[in-house]
């Protein structure tokens, strides 16, 4: 039997950007290993661990379309919406759609990493 969720690993150009910009959203901290210096580690935030992989001729993802799919995105829950987007937005997220203010109902808003993976700040 599988006992926990190890790491989500995200493709990316540069890992240690990527791993640099979760790290400050999510204030954890950079883990890395000089055998290995295309897979660096986000630790010391509560949830399962974040790995930013180096990949040759990666591609991001072109949202909401299917040309090249998301395959998967992140969600964070967050007490201050606004905020939240400034400071993602302060360390290189953009606006993908701001779906709180398109539909009622809804409590997040969608952003690009800057690899261009798409995440959610969900209000809870």
């Amino acid at each position: 039997m599988i006992r926990k969720l190890q790491a989500v690993a995200l493709d990316c150009a540069d890992a240690v950007q990527l791993a640099e910009f979760y790290a400050e959203l999510l204030g954890g901290r950079v883990v890395t290993d000089p055998e290995d210096p295309d897979w660096i580690e986000v630790h010391g935030f509560e949830g399962t661990p974040l790995a930013c992989q180096r990949v040759d001729g990666y591609r991001p993802p072109a949202w909401p379309g299917q040309e090249r799919p998301q395959q998967l995105h992140l969600d964070f829950d967050v007490d201050d919406l606004d905020g939240e987007e400034q400071r993602a937005l302060a360390l290189g997220a953009t606006v993908l759609e701001r779906t709180d203010q398109l539909r009622p109902e809804a409590n997040w808003r969608v952003y690009a990493d800057p690899a261009g993976h798409p995440f959610c700040l969900c209000l809870h």
